[in-house]
């Protein structure tokens, strides 16, 4: 059986290519705009970091950097004035867990059966369609924490990064992990329920599977060497992984110090896929800057996270996807997702209440591409304020990341990464899904309906694959 791209992502992703040529065709007409002074108007501001919208707001734009922001301020004469009405101005959305170079959305066997014929040239070019469509939706910048092909050591995540940073395609501005690391017969092993060397061979630390302290310390070494700008490790099981526990920790201790060490040393961050709360909590006191998921932590492990300052990434909206698709998926993972999902609505509420930090991940991929957004509800049902949400999204996510000297905020000197959304997103957080405008570095990527798309043939052929969280 091969496996082909659905008429619409093809089509989609060759107007992408052809974009790209109109872009360095006339890029010598955009050097001479660089410099045109942008205003952008709107009825609300919110800066990314205040606790309340500011009024009447302004944002002026000269090349790729934000002049000024706020309210009641001088317009140049000379500037173009973009007034977006009754609107919200912020800063670009940001989301701190993606996949963009896959989509394991749809049929979970399904999925693993294309997903062992799949061309890895093939996804990758896919992959700037779900690039397209996260920018649209109002997130100029990601953390994609984790790429794996089946049987291919190609590192498509960084190939897709650096494609976006030269301009040859449309997206957001992209940190990435490379492989997740984990242990043999792991989350992370995409070999793990298959029959033993199906595949003639067993991964090693250049697919990030690793066992030891010094095993892991190679793993990071070879990721780094190979591009990666954050490491991404499972230290507990995963729902959607046949063959562990959900909750079970995966890296011993040692590994995990190790890990954390090797990490820092290269100045890089580490994120941690985890469920259970005794890989949390050990995973905490060896100093990693970000629990993804973290389903069944305990109240005194999220205050223990107060303490050390770690950010939860909370990816409710990947628990929600899931338990509305249940039939997708096998009877074993379907049992993983309930115990998961009954936990983590009161660990999220507890987060809240205790003050943890948390930072804006929606682990897209295991929901479709451009549906980020839908995460601000439900944090918001589960008891945090929308302002805090908006800011979670902004400012928080920026200082996850490590790039809060220019982006995460509206003000003088950042890059003017810039959304707007109809009405005011603290009296209905769910503008948030319907952003109309969107810059990033001063470029305009949309104002009004996103890019057309082509109707699919069917919505499976829209799934694609590699492994989930």
């Amino acid at each position: 059986m091969r496996t082909s791209a659905s008429p619409s992502l093809r089509t989609r992703a060759l107007l992408g290519l052809s974009g790209a040529l109109v872009v360095l065709l006339f890029s010598s007409v955009a050097a001479l705009a660089a410099d045109q002074t942008i205003v952008l108007k709107a009825a609300r501001l919110f800066d990314g970091k205040s606790k309340a919208l500011v009024q009447n707001g302004i944002v002026i734009v000269q090349g790729d950097k934000i002049v000024d922001a706020g309210s009641g301020l001088a317009i140049p004469s000379d500037a173009k004035v973009i007034d977006l009405g009754d609107a919200t101005l912020s800063p670009g959305f940001m989301d701190a867990h993606t996949h963009l170079t896959s989509d394991y959305s749809g049929n979970y066997n399904d999925r693993r059966l294309k997903e062992l014929d799949l061309n890895v040239s093939e996804q990758a070019i896919q992959a700037t369609v779900f690039a397209r469509d996260t920018i649209e939706a109002g997130f100029t910048t990601v953390r994609d924490l984790g790429s794996r092909f089946v049987g291919s050591k190609e590192f498509v995540d960084v190939a897709l990064r650096n494609a976006i940073n030269r301009g040859l395609v449309v997206g957001p501005r992209m940190l990435v992990a490379t492989y997740g690391i984990g242990a043999t017969g792991g989350h992370f092993d995409n070999t793990a329920g298959f029959r033993d060397m199906l595949f003639g061979y067993e991964p090693d630390y250049s697919e990030g599977i690793a066992d030891g302290p010094d095993a892991i310390r190679k793993a990071v070494r070879f990721e780094i060497k190979n591009g990666a700008d954050v490491i991404k490790a499972a230290v507990s099981g995963g729902v959607l992984s046949l063959t562990d526990e959900v909750d079970t920790p995966q890296l011993t201790p040692a590994e995990m110090a190790a890990l954390v060490d090797e990490t820092h040393r290269l100045r890089k961050k580490v994120a941690v896929h985890c469920h259970g709360d005794q890989a949390a909590r050990e995973a905490i006191e060896a100093g990693v800057d970000s629990i993804e998921h973290g389903s069944f932590m305990k109240p005194e492990t999220l205050t223990l996270m107060k303490t050390k300052g770690t950010f939860l990434t909370p990816t409710l909206l990947a628990t929600e996807w899931i338990m509305g698709k249940l039939n997708n998926y096998p009877a074993a993972l379907q049992a993983k997702a309930k115990a998961a999902a009954a936990a983590r609505s009161e660990m999220f509420r507890n987060a809240v209440k205790i003050g943890v930090k948390i930072s804006f991940g929606t682990d897209a991929a295991v929901y479709p591409h451009g549906q980020n957004a839908k995460e601000f509800k439900l944090m918001t049902d589960f008891g945090m304020t929308p302002i805090d949400a908006l800011r979670s999204a902004t400012s928080s996510d920026a200082e996850l990341l490590g790039i809060a000297t220019k982006v995460g905020t509206l003000e003088k000197g950042k890059l003017a990464d810039i959304v707007a959304m109809p009405g005011d997103p603290t009296a209905d957080i769910t503008a948030t899904e319907r952003v109309s405008f969107v810059m990033k570095e001063g470029k305009i990527i949309r104002n009004g309906p996103p890019t057309p798309k082509t109707a699919a043939t069917s919505e499976e052929e829209l799934r694609m694959s590699a492994f989930a969280d």
